[in-house]
């Protein structure tokens, strides 16, 4: 949800994903809200999104490290946290700063320590019945953590030359996600079954850990990967971008079927990987020229992609102050007045974090890489000379 797309990728298949996933996650969120009851119908599935967002996110960070790969160059470790720093940072601390200065912005139970947030470990042991604010950035932790060890293994790839070699060790750990969440299941949630604290253990044991979490994002990273080093594979797809396209919302029904109920032996062995390579098929086709929507541009969806980490971060603030105000006006919480006025508010409050907040931040960004650059070419002369 962090990643943001590459200028040509906005031609446009992936800003009209993103727009998808962020809608989806704020459905699947407004249903702990006050809402109207047709949400359920349309909001139960909505947890997926994250998992779209974790597809995109590895596709398009690792296609940027493959790329180097492929060349032979050396992994600019330096620019690529400084890129994540500065794309993810501010805008997250301006929230912790809400959450934490003003406690009548947090929408239900307490915030975890401040310094899981600040060491992007929350989604470790998070005990969503006592610490529920802001406890979606558990996904921005899954990304974060994933994010620091993937440049050092392709650093390793071009130290040691190991080339192409390193795309199978991303479907290796995607089959190792069925070993550890069989182990999760039978060791920690069977002895909970029919219990009342079975939903926030399976929450804490299988949905948040990022060892059962890395689905989407090892697809993501495969997607780049293929398209990379088997450049065959990028020319069948897109040959037939639109039957893959259909065949992964085909495939999302069975995904649905396995993910539910939600908390489930089937959601947590199967739909987790289902969800993700569903997702990646349809990423991969709508990257694709011959997509009929790669092209097909649209300005909701591209000002909702450039929106979404926003969005994302401020969301549950901005619905819970937004209801706690208008209840005090007569707005009924359940109406279908209230979600409009609530979804206008998310809208509104992440414009003002992109103009305030992001864009300052990605300016401040762009001046520190040009003075790296502006410092190496005085320097090469003198190491040469």
């Amino acid at each position: 949800m962090s990643a943001e797309p590459h200028e040509k990728s906005k031609l446009f298949g992936l800003d009209h994903l993103r727009a998808f996933a962020i809608t989806f996650v704020v459905f699947f969120h407004y249903q702990f809200f006050g809402h109207p009851g047709w949400v359920n119908i349309i909001a139960s599935f909505g947890w997926t999104g994250v998992d779209l967002f974790f597809v995109l996110s590895g596709f398009l960070i690792a296609g940027q490290l493959f790329a180097t790969v492929a060349k032979g160059e050396a992994i600019p470790m330096r620019a690529f946290f400084i890129k994540r720093f500065f794309r993810i940072i501010p805008p997250y601390l301006l929230v912790l700063v809400l959450y934490f200065s003003f406690p009548l912005l947090r929408e239900w139970g307490h915030p975890s320590p401040l310094w899981r947030y600040l060491t992007f470990t929350l989604n470790f042991g998070l005990d969503l019945k006592q610490y529920g604010t802001f406890s979606h950035a558990w996904s921005l932790c899954v990304e974060e953590q994933f994010y620091l060890v993937l440049p050092l293994c392709f650093w390793w790839c071009v130290r040691f030359k190991t080339g192409n070699k390193i795309i199978w060790v991303f479907p290796a750990l995607f089959v190792a996600g069925f070993v550890i969440r069989l182990f999760c299941w039978y060791y920690l949630m069977v002895p909970k079954l029919g219990t009342d604290a079975f939903g926030a253990a399976w929450n804490k044991f299988i949905y948040y850990p990022t060892y059962n979490r890395l689905d989407g994002l090892l697809t993501g990273v495969a997607i780049a990967g293929l398209f990379t080093f088997y450049p065959r594979v990028k020319t069948h797809v897109n040959q037939f971008s639109n039957v893959y396209m259909l065949g992964g919302l085909v495939l999302l029904v069975p995904a649905y079927f396995a993910g539910t109920p939600f908390q489930s032996f089937s959601n947590s062995i199967f739909g987790f990987p289902m969800v993700a390579i569903a997702y990646g098929i349809i990423v991969a086709a709508m990257i694709c020229p011959a997509n009929i929507l790669y092209k097909a541009k649209s300005v909701v969806t591209s000002q909702l992609a450039t929106l979404s980490y926003g969005i994302y971060l401020s969301h549950k603030i901005v619905i819970h102050v937004t209801q706690a105000q208008l209840t005090k006006v007569g707005v009924d919480r359940d109406s279908n007045l209230m979600m409009i006025c609530s979804m206008a508010a998310v809208v509104t409050g992440a414009l003002l974090m992109r103009y305030l907040v992001e864009k300052p931040a990605l300016r401040l960004r762009d001046k520190v890489l040009l003075g790296r650059l502006a410092k190496k070419d005085v320097v090469r002369p003198i190491v040469s000379s």
